[in-house]
């Protein structure tokens, strides 16, 4: 038997032997709240596919009117198409987002301001992660710029229909991967030096968790609430660029086996989208939730973030910073 069948034989026992005490674990706490949103207005950014998709299908059960906001409208009306059939609500509709796109940005907050008479919730869901140095159309690196840019100027936008709605929420999905790094590099904010994708993707969560902790100060006594989460491990489209080979023959076979591991560990362990779109559904209309602002929520309670994620001064700083690079500043 071969090094590779070794180690195979080796993983399905530990798989076998683990499967269900782990998968207790990891499935995480469930959103009990029965609470409607008949008459309330939900967007969640990426909402055609994972927990995004899981995520508006429960909006759209609980009566609300669902925008699934989204960069391949193709995509976005099949996922429409399938929850209005799943829940039988037919006031789930479909805009052009691309959160990769200022302009983009810009011009869905129009379309909503212009045509929506309020807005109960905003979910900021859509994201990427481990992609190639990539830059959007804007010049920022793609992480930073989809991940945090792009939901900092939509949620900007979106606040005084938020306040005019209030109460309302705001719900950011982070990531636990936030808690692996030492902070925001603001000598280096957009990577232009030694890009490292893992990195990138770590900082673009921890931005998300200062985002949402410096919205809920600045949003104090308005009615708005926002909280960050993380969801829990979960195999989704995320990790569609995860298999980018490292270079040499041996390495790209190594490589190759370890995402197989890995992805093959998720898919067994991790979470179902089910059960990753709970902590975001709790956030979003949990009534023991009403008035709770600036936490980060896990299995669908509040944990602490890690010590980076709690620096108001960075955040205050985050802030500043992003407002000048979207524009919202000169």
């Amino acid at each position: 038997m071969g090094r590779l069948s070794r180690i195979a034989a080796i993983v399905v026992l530990a798989a076998a032997v683990l499967y269900v005490p782990v998968r207790r674990w990891t499935a995480g706490g469930v959103c009990e709240s029965q609470a409607r949103m008949d008459g309330k207005t939900v967007i969640i950014t990426g909402a055609n596919t994972g927990i995004g998709k899981v995520t508006a299908r429960d909006m759209a059960q609980r009566g609300a009117r669902v925008i699934l906001a989204c960069r391949s409208l193709e995509k976005a009306e099949e996922a429409a198409k399938e929850i209005r059939s799943q829940t039988g609500n037919k006031n789930v509709v479909v805009h052009k987002l691309d959160l990769a796109s200022l302009t983009s940005v810009r011009q869905f907050a129009k379309v909503i301001n212009d045509a929506e008479p309020r807005l109960d919730v905003l979910i900021n869901n859509a994201g990427v992660m481990g992609c190639p140095r990539w830059e959007t159309e804007d010049g920022f690196e793609m992480q930073f710029g989809v991940n945090h840019l792009g939901h900092f100027l939509l949620t900007n936008l979106l606040l005084d229909l938020l306040k005019k709605s209030a109460p309302s929420r705001v719900v950011t999905v982070s990531s636990l991967g936030h808690a692996f790094t030492s902070g925001i590099d603001f000598d280096d904010i957009n990577y232009e030096k030694d890009y490292d994708k893992g990195e990138s993707y770590r900082r673009s969560k921890l931005a998300n968790v200062l985002f949402s902790g410096e919205l809920a100060r600045r949003l104090e006594g308005t009615g708005v609430t926002s909280n960050s989460l993380h969801p829990g491990v979960i195999y989704t489209e995320l990790h569609r660029y995860q298999e980018e080979l490292i270079h040499g023959a041996e390495g790209a076979q190594l490589s190759k086996v370890a995402n197989k591991v890995i992805e093959g560990f998720v898919g067994i362990f991790g979470k179902t989208w089910e059960e990753g779109a709970q902590t975001t559904i709790c956030c979003a209309v949990a009534e023991e939730w009403q008035n709770t602002t600036g936490l980060y929520f896990s299995d669908c309670v509040p944990k602490e973030p890690s010590a980076a994620g709690m620096d108001d001064e960075a955040a205050a700083r985050l802030w500043d910073v992003s407002e000048r690079m979207v524009g919202l500043k000169s």
